[in-house]
């Protein structure tokens, strides 16, 4: 039996170029990277050098903070190049692959009898615990902690986002293994939502407590069903997955190897047939785009994940460690002739003051990444509340996190929040405020000063 989880507040930006439900083989990389800031707040240490050769698997760098978290190499082959920045700070890892891929071996783990320090001690020393994230702070699970719940959400209400019930077929047994796993690591349940008619692998799991969602974006965001489901006061720690990881870390119990495999789509506007690939985390994008309709000298804005919270990547860039989607949407550098004085058809917005898409709410529209507007003071409007399904009020989290009261922060619900959740607020702020920015750097200053 599952739960219904109705979402009324957000909105749904409907684009064009939505993936079709097409699978190939994306060309094979040379090259591949790791990159330390993928994994927000990680001091990254070295364990190889440059000219060594490591398999798919091997640990590659640790956490300065924690040295159990290690970081494993999608691929088998040599590095050739970390590159540093400032003080010599890492900014990433360059592998040449193998073009016939090597996996260490890490051997199986029987589910059954498996305790949760064999499972932790698995995931630890293969690099699948990068995989998990905690709230709160939004950051790598710390593995000394024990979480009240572990949320999976397995519906995808972003714009242009993959569509799991299509991506994770035929998946279920490394799906089962997963959460079976998982759920010896948590005293509380392991909560799965899907979307409330859809088809999805994760429906028919057994071990899990099932939730259907329905309504308007950000309702498949997992910060959103934490809030409905179970949300987390102070002193308290819940996990978060992202079910196509769940594949990762399925099959490295099934057979003992971390295959850094992933299906990623390929969508936008500026993409002339959208459709999904198969490749491996850390690969070369111009593997994926320009082979497929992308002009070299088109003016896009090439996103590593979704339009709304995803990192923009150059076209010679990486895909990022956690992301399945690549957007591809024009560059918004030009300027509209009285575009804030007449009457508004071929964009999305939330005010009716000369702007029509109310009228049409199924029409797909081509935007590109112009914010039609500057940054300004921040204004009170009550806009973000149309937006926000989460009972915490928006606008003063944000400016608690701009002077930085950290009592403010604690009582306005600061525990439960992540950068995507504010990334709607983000869309529709008329003062143009970065509120993802704003969000990241309040949560650092509570793991500074409260740890």
């Amino acid at each position: 039996m599952s739960n219904d989880i109705r979402i009324k507040k957000g909105l749904d930006i409907k684009l064009k170029g939505i993936a079709d439900k097409v699978k190939e083989n994306a060309i094979v990389s040379n090259f591949y990277s790791m990159r330390p800031e993928d994994f927000h707040g990680v001091i990254p240490k070295m364990i190889v050098k440059v000219g060594a050769k490591v398999k798919a698997g091997d640990p590659v760098f640790y956490d300065k903070a924690n040295e159990d978290v290690k970081f494993a190499s999608p691929v088998s082959g040599e590095i050739m190049e970390i590159t540093r920045g400032e003080k010599r700070k890492i900014l990433a890892i360059k592998i040449q692959a193998d073009k016939e891929q090597v996996f260490q071996d890490f051997g199986t783990l029987n589910l059954d009898t498996a305790k949760a320090d064999d499972v932790k001690k698995h995931l630890l020393v293969s690099g699948c615990w990068s995989f998990i994230k905690q709230r709160p702070y939004d950051i790598i699970a710390n593995p000394a902690n024990a979480p009240k719940a572990i949320f999976i959400s397995g519906y995808a209400s972003a714009p242009l986002a993959a569509d799991y019930d299509f991506t994770l077929q035929g998946k279920e047994a490394q799906l089962q293994a997963a959460v079976t796993a998982l759920g010896k690591l948590t005293e509380g349940q392991v909560h799965v939502s899907v979307g409330k008619s859809s088809n999805s692998p994760l429906a028919g799991l057994s071990g899990i407590a099932l939730h259907k969602v329905s309504g308007p974006h950000p309702s498949g965001n997992v910060g959103t069903q934490i809030n409905k489901i179970d949300p987390v006061n102070k002193g308290e720690v819940v996990w978060t997955i992202n079910p196509h990881d769940l594949v990762i870390i399925g099959e490295l119990l099934l057979t003992g190897k971390f295959n850094a495999e992933r299906i990623v789509a390929l969508v936008g506007s500026l993409v002339e047939k959208p459709r999904y690939f198969v490749t491996k985390l850390g690969c070369e994008i111009a593997t994926i785009i320009y082979d497929h309709g992308i002009s070299k000298d088109a003016n896009a804005r090439i996103i590593s994940g979704n339009v709304l919270s995803g990192k923009h990547i150059q076209p010679d860039g990486y895909l990022d460690y956690y992301s399945n989607v690549i957007s591809i949407i024009p560059e918004g550098d030009d300027y509209e002739f009285f575009g804030w004085t007449k009457p508004i058809f071929n964009k999305v917005s939330t005010s009716r003051a000369l702007t029509f898409s109310w009228l049409t709410p199924n029409k797909k529209f081509d935007l590109n990444t112009n914010t039609n507007g500057e940054h300004r003071a921040f204004v009170t409007t009550g806009t973000f509340e149309e937006v926000f399904p989460l009972d915490i009020f928006p606008m003063q989290l944000l400016k608690a996190c701009m002077y930085n009261d950290l009592d403010e922060m604690e009582a306005l619900g600061m525990y439960e929040v992540a950068p995507e959740d504010f990334a709607l607020t983000e869309f529709v702020c008329v003062s143009k405020q970065p509120h993802q920015d704003i969000i990241r750097r309040g949560l650092d200053v509570m793991i500074k000063e409260i740890g």
